[in-house]
């Protein structure tokens, strides 16, 4: 089953009548189905009469791989080196996410964010950047508010890589999804995430997500 275990205080938790968060974001390790859930969870909510929209903030690193190989380097960090790669990373995730928050403002609606700023601290200490690095990191992305929810979908690591393997279009070492999970549980955020346990089925990870946002009393 897929079961909540939650670090901090829940935004379900028993105070009246819910209100339906207007910022949701769904954050995790490379596998955890942070994709695939927001996705679903989105058309979820618009199905219950909510207006919500799927946004994806990603840092383009896969992008940054596909074009290291289509000019014969292994992945980006052989193209662009280390630093390059997640500088260019910290700068495209920033401005997905300004766009993102843009878009929820001007047409109010709920954004359901795939990826969000602790992506990026967690990346830079999974691939062992220095503390200056995060700390640069965190100056530019303090102009963005905290989402009204973060679920951490927490996944083994290696469920994870078989999950990576089947989709087939990238590859992620053992090494790097244990580094990015002790990451995510490293960060100074880890206690305000609402923690959902993502190696269950699909189905089960979904109703764990529409439990906690109130949606499964619709």
């Amino acid at each position: 089953m897929a079961l909540v275990a939650q670090s901090g205080p829940s935004p379900t938790a028993a105070r009246g009548p819910r209100r339906v968060p207007r910022t949701i974001a769904l954050v995790g390790i490379d596998g955890s189905g942070k994709t695939t859930q927001a996705r679903l969870l989105a058309a979820e909510m618009l199905a219950a009469g909510h207006p919500a929209a799927y946004r994806q903030n990603a840092g383009g690193r896969h992008w940054f791989g596909r074009l290291a190989v289509l000019v014969g380097r292994s992945d980006a960090e052989d193209l662009f080196g280390r630093r390059g790669t997640l500088a260019l990373e910290s700068v495209l995730r920033w401005l997905a996410i300004a766009r993102t928050l843009l878009r929820r403002a001007v047409r109010r609606e709920v954004a359901v964010m795939d990826r969000y700023a602790v992506c990026q601290f967690a990346s830079l200490r999974a691939h062992g950047a220095r503390p200056w690095a995060e700390w640069s990191a965190r100056l530019a992305y303090r102009l963005f508010p905290r989402p009204d929810v973060t679920f951490l979908l927490s996944v083994d690591p290696e469920v994870a890589q078989e999950r990576i393997e089947r989709r087939g279009y990238d590859t992620e070492t053992m090494d790097y999804l244990r580094a990015a999970a002790d990451a995510y549980r490293s960060l100074p955020e880890y206690p305000t995430f609402v923690v959902i346990d993502a190696n269950g089925t699909l189905e089960q990870v979904t109703k764990a997500l529409k439990a906690e946002i109130g949606l499964d009393q619709a």
